[in-house]
């Protein structure tokens, strides 16, 4: 393939037929299909000062895909990173990030990043190429929403400013490198900040746990409603982090979680914890579900550019 014909340039609705040929079936070996077909357009509706999709155009088909966001004022998130595979190998992702990088850059962006599966060699490779480094690891505990509402407990305090005092000093804040769920935006990482725990208390919930001083944490950043592989419905509640210092405090946060999560009538809850040995052997302890792989999150600095 000829790729110095390619052109960078921003998705159009007509570049849909030659994304989706490609991204349908982006994982075969995998479970589940890829959701930028179901997204495309909405994602490209959407592109405003704060969001940009851009394709790698060869002519008669699209190379490329990719989309960056704005989720402050200072960060940046890569997403939607696909290759067309008769284009792999041509250095496109390179090409696709480095435009988005130019892009955010201008809007103030210091840091960009993006998330990769672990078990995605190929995703992380390119990601490394482009200019992205590892910034840590996290997976999904998954605790069943209560079937019942629970009794309310003096140990689970709703304050904002306590939950931030804990999560300031915490071996999770640590391990994320201060990261934690997006509030705004699927799937994303941003860095947590006080306002965005005052925000969620009025929004959605707050949980510090406290015994003899604060020792455990987490935030609802939302329900989301998503469709299964089978085509029916469901809601899932997110939790934008979850942080403890032992097992009883998380089996304490956990109950709060789970009662929150049957009160918004959701089916599934998420929560995102640091992958580390204490924290998912912590969550499998206390029988909560925990997603087979972690996630890598990566950054490229912006600074200089």
């Amino acid at each position: 393939m000829d790729v110095t014909q390619l052109a960078i340039r921003p998705a159009r609705p007509d570049d849909y037929e030659s994304v989706a040929a490609f991204t349908r079936n982006t994982w075969p070996d995998r479970e589940g299909s890829d959701y930028l077909p179901q997204v495309y357009h909405d994602w490209i509706e959407d592109d405003q000062d704060r969001k940009r999709t851009l394709v790698a155009d060869a002519g008669e088909e699209i190379a490329g895909i990719c989309q960056a966001v704005m989720l402050s004022s200072h960060e940046a998130w890569a997403q939607g990173m696909r290759v067309n595979p008769a284009f792999r190998g041509e250095g496109i992702s390179t090409d696709l990030n480095g435009a988005l990088f130019e892009w955010a850059s201008d809007r103030g962006a210091t840091v960009c990043r993006n998330m990769v599966f672990s078990w995605n060699v190929a995703g992380l490779g390119g990601s490394r190429t482009a200019g992205f480094d590892p910034v840590t690891e996290f997976r999904w505990a998954q605790p069943e929403p209560a079937s019942e509402p629970a009794d309310e407990t003096e140990h689970v305090s709703s304050d904002p400013a306590v939950a931030w005092r804990y999560w300031v000093d915490s071996s999770a804040r640590e391990q994320l490198s201060g990261l934690a769920l997006d509030r705004t935006e699927s799937w994303a990482l941003s860095e947590l900040t006080k306002a965005d725990l005052e925000r969620a208390a009025e929004e959605t919930a707050v949980f510090a746990v406290i015994d003899d001083g604060a020792c455990a944490m987490a935030y609802r950043t939302g329900v989301r409603t998503t469709e299964t592989d089978a085509g029916e419905t469901e809601s899932v509640a997110e939790y934008g982090v979850g942080a403890w210092d032992d097992a009883p405090a998380a089996q304490t946060l956990f109950d709060a979680i789970k009662a929150d999560a049957g009160v918004a009538g959701a089916d599934q809850t998420r929560v995102l914890i640091p992958e580390t040995p204490r924290y998912v052997s912590d969550a499998a302890w206390l029988r909560a579900a925990v997603s087979d792989h972690p996630d890598f999150v990566l950054a490229a600095d912006l600074t200089g550019r």
